[in-house]
């Protein structure tokens, strides 16, 4: 039974640097945040195997549940804010393209 708690611990170990290495490496900020929460779920499982079942909870919820959805939370939102940024930038050169049209053909009138 040793040898099988053993390798799955390595295995969850290595599982936990292999994400790691994916948040790090990855450029894509939902991918990283996605990898982030993995090694703290993968971390939960470790520490149920070391027979510390409330560490596990507290990292399961916190580690992996909350901070994972704050950061998709704040993510979503700066995202939202460039969205709306170039919205108004490029209702603001429509503006200013009708306001130069507009000009245009009451020059041409006179």
């Amino acid at each position: 039974m040793s040898n099988i708690l053993f390798a799955i611990g390595l295995l969850l170990a290595v599982s936990m640097i292999g994400a790691a290495i994916i948040a790090i490496r990855v450029r894509r900020p939902a991918i990283a945040i996605f990898a982030a929460g993995m090694i703290s779920l993968f971390a939960s499982v470790l520490f149920l195997f070391l027979a510390a079942p409330d560490v596990a909870m507290t990292e399961a919820a916190i580690g992996s549940g909350l901070t994972t959805f704050l950061f998709f939370f704040v993510l979503g939102r700066v995202r939202g804010d460039e969205e709306r940024d170039a919205l108004e930038g490029a209702q603001k050169e429509s503006l200013a393209k009708d306001v130069k049209d507009a000009k245009d053909a009451w020059s041409d009138e006179k």
